[in-house]
């Protein structure tokens, strides 16, 4: 049986960015560009005209911005968008996934330049991760975070022992949505150390920190070298570089540093979990939210055998159910949750 071809329609006011994103993406075998749109409102009428699989998006477009048109498309028509952004370190791409967008792609620079060859790796891995993206779950994720984001009931009396302190997470396709939810809904400061690996560019985690900060009761910052892992304290991974840990006398450091070559998704999560695993023991709660690849699975392993505890996010709430399947198939994940009861599950299991 020959592969699904994946058919993509390009939304951008640059005739060269234009160009040059369907150039990318028309040597690769199995993407056919359907057509291009030069701004939100021509991006609509050739949606409905052409019907495509998935669509790259530019946010700054004249006439009808990017935000208008994945309001329209997603009440209409809820496609896959990724969007090519080159406001490095805005907000706007969060509030783009936010409005229904499922990836986004980070442009070397706003001006017209040849550096754009540059995302091709990136861009095309992405299309293919995200080509087939049930919308349903994506637009669930949406419509739960604007209603009350409140822990739902306890519904069972299980107890777990209260000796796990520190909570690591990874994450990759459909994280930033999935850890908003997940961060909103613990509505009082606890005494639990957390810390994130999302597989996200240099450039955009600070403003996913600062984004976060704002809708919970815990401090979430973009870690630092020399930060302190602390008690009501989030970390997370600056884009491209990995987050582990190091003891100081009494108190457990954050150490950011360059990933190896052989890591080809980063910030890593098998390393933030191992190197976790190795300070925190079985004191350690790992968690493995959607996203696509194996990155986490060796890490999971680790995690057991120092006597920590796993969870993995289900199929039917992961918008890539790729690596919470692969973590899921070494036999170390002790329990399979939905994103609606996991923050739930993570403060039982820390005795809450």
């Amino acid at each position: 049986m020959s592969e699904r071809v994946v058919r993509v329609l390009v939304v951008d006011d640059s005739a060269y960015n234009r160009r040059t994103i369907i150039r990318m993406l028309e040597e690769i075998p199995g993407i056919q560009v359907l057509g291009y749109a030069c701004n939100g409102e021509e991006g609509l009428r050739k949606v409905f005209d052409l019907k495509p699989d998935l669509i790259t998006l530019d946010l700054e477009m004249p006439r009808m911005d990017g935000f208008s048109f994945l309001r329209i498309l997603m009440q209409n028509r809820p496609t896959p968008v990724i969007v090519i952004s080159s406001r490095s370190g805005d907000e706007d791409v969060f509030k783009a996934l936010d409005f229904g967008a499922v990836e986004f792609v980070s442009k070397p620079s706003a001006q017209i330049s040849p550096e754009l060859f540059n995302i091709r790796d990136d861009l095309l891995r992405k299309v293919r991760e995200v080509a087939g993206t049930d919308m349903r779950k994506v637009l669930q994720r949406s419509k739960a975070r604007h209603k009350d984001a409140g822990l739902p009931a306890r519904t069972s009396p299980r107890v777990f022992p209260s000796g796990l302190t520190q909570v690591v997470i990874g994450a990759s396709t459909g994280g930033p949505p999935a850890l908003q939810t997940l961060f909103t809904a613990i509505r009082s400061r606890v005494e639990i150390g957390f810390a994130v690996s999302q597989h996200m560019p240099p450039g955009f985690t600070r403003a996913f920190a600062d984004r976060l900060n704002k809708i919970g009761s815990l401090e979430i910052k973009e870690a630092e070298n020399g930060d302190l892992m602390k008690p009501g304290r989030v970390l997370v991974a600056p884009g491209g570089r990995n987050l582990t840990f190091r003891r100081r006398g009494g108190d457990v450091i954050a150490q950011v540093g360059e990933p190896s070559p052989d890591q080809r998704y980063t910030p890593s999560v098998d390393a933030m979990f191992q190197s976790s695993s190795e300070i925190f023991g079985d004191q350690l709660l790992a968690v493995v939210l959607t996203g696509m690849g194996n990155d986490g699975a060796r890490g999971v392993r680790l995690v057991k055998q120092r006597g920590g505890q796993v969870l993995a996010e289900a199929e039917e709430s992961s918008v890539v159910f790729g690596m919470p399947k692969e973590a899921i198939a070494t036999g170390m994940v002790d329990r399979v949750v939905p994103l609606a009861e996991l923050s739930r599950e993570i403060l039982i299991r820390c005795g809450y």
